[in-house]
């Protein structure tokens, strides 16, 4: 398809679907393109083509892609201001921090004011803390990179470092997130960036969410906190963080309102994205540090005699019995089975819940990988527990140096797309949501 389209309006194009200026003045989020880009548009996104000058386009479009064109510009007046006023901050790096709702535009406003700082030859780093929607590191981590150049997309750019969460929604690992994002935050601070973007997920109504969101703000300690709003939706954030120098920006007019099921669509991109050409590792536990999980993967249980009653109990030795505080978790074959009676026995017995898995609802569990430093390697989908060898199988284009293993609470299928999620306060540990 071509299309010519007069300076003063904006094409809008949802992907998937790719798109080619082949003359005239056009940007992007403030990103000049020229005839030797090829612009790639996700499904789910929306990317906007600003005509300063008469352009001609040629597109192709995808499934359910769709083109628009309407008057005038889609970048608020409101986001050139704010950019005038991240320049003026003397000290650096200069650390900005976006707050928002979900689908209000944060990202959009991110790559905006990027593209302009990269335009000027600043050396600027991306540090992406929304979990569910990850443009810079795989779904379920916060991530860092640093940007060279103009982008219509953050999710092309390569992550510099990550820190795995290992779910998709901070509401369930608020303090894991905080420390994720302050402890590579204070990383990019070693490589004397120019500045320092912070993205954030649009989790914001509701006393727990404000809180959280009051929390990040103190923590990261950012010279500006723009704030995109349609309503006064963050009102109650902004009472709250006075004594930050903030700023009110618009949402764009064009932003484009996704569904939980699109957003699911575009978080799958990112395990595709991450565990391309990967391959099954074995990898002896002995090997590793298995950091905490809901599993006692990696655990031990110390108590031997009360190890040997519970076996009395049920007339069998278990795969793995491991002890938490508050429950005590007996793995068995996924064609074995244990009583109700027997259960409630070895509770009366032990003084704790009894929660009962089968061997093979580990599988799927997506996990990240890290060397002995710590250093984020990938991310994996685990394949199986080899409990008689102790070994962990690991689907994962990581191949070496892996010397720490954390799981998350997100499951995969064999194409990468979300089947199940823990759900949190499990009274048995089998029981999961399912997405579908």
């Amino acid at each position: 398809m071509n299309r010519t389209i007069e300076n003063d309006k904006t094409l809008l194009v949802d992907g998937p679907a790719s798109v080619v200026v082949t003359s005239g003045k056009v940007e992007v989020f403030g990103f000049n393109v020229s005839s030797t880009n090829k612009i790639v548009i996700r499904e789910g996104k929306r990317l906007p083509f600003v005509v300063e000058e008469k352009a001609s386009f040629t597109i192709s479009l995808g499934e359910n892609a769709a083109v628009e064109e309407t008057d005038g510009s889609t970048i608020p007046s409101s986001w050139v201001e704010a950019f005038e006023q991240l320049q003026k901050i003397q000290s650096k790096p200069a650390v900005a921090m976006v707050l928002g709702t979900v689908d209000s535009g944060k990202t959009s406003f991110c790559t905006y004011l990027i593209n302009k700082l990269v335009s000027e030859k600043k050396k600027v780093a991306i540090l992406d803390g929304d979990l569910g929607q990850s443009d810079i590191g795989p779904p379920c981590t916060v991530a860092y990179t640093f940007v060279t150049k103009p982008t219509t997309d953050l999710f092309n750019l390569e992550a510099k470092n990550a820190f795995f969460v290992g779910v998709t929604s901070p509401s369930t690992a608020m303090e894991k997130v905080i420390e994720g994002l302050t402890s590579l935050k204070k990383e990019i601070l070693d490589d004397n960036s120019d500045y320092i973007i912070v993205d954030t997920d649009g989790w914001s109504e509701g006393e727990e969410a404000i809180n959280y969101k009051i929390q990040l703000v103190k923590k990261i300690d950012p010279n500006i906190v723009f704030c995109i709003q349609q309503k006064d939706e963050l009102t109650a954030i902004l009472n709250a963080i006075k004594n930050f120098t903030t700023v009110v920006v618009d949402s764009s007019s064009t932003i484009k309102q996704r569904s939980r099921e699109k957003r699911r669509s575009l978080r799958e991109l990112g395990y595709v994205k991450y565990l391309r050409n990967a391959k099954v590792q074995s990898i002896p536990m002995s090997w590793i540090r298995i950091e905490e999980n809901e599993f006692g993967l990696g655990k031990a249980n110390a108590n031997i005699r009360q190890a040997r009653k519970i076996c009395e109990f049920l007339g069998m030795k278990p795969l793995h019995l491991v002890e938490f505080k508050d429950k005590i978790c007996i793995f068995i074959g996924k064609t074995r089975w244990i009583s109700e009676d027997c259960r409630k026995k070895i509770e009366e017995f032990a003084g704790k819940k009894v929660v009962v898995i089968h061997k093979g609802e580990e599988e799927g569990l997506l996990m990240a990988l890290y060397n002995a430093e710590r250093k984020f390697l990938g991310i994996g989908m685990l394949q199986e527990v080899d409990y008689r060898r102790q070994i962990l199988k690991i689907l994962t284009p990581v191949s070496k140096d892996i010397s720490i293993v954390a799981l998350g609470k997100v499951k995969l299928d064999k194409n990468f797309k979300e089947s199940l999620v823990f759900e949190e306060n499990l009274t048995n540990i089998s029981t999961f949501r399912r997405l579908f």
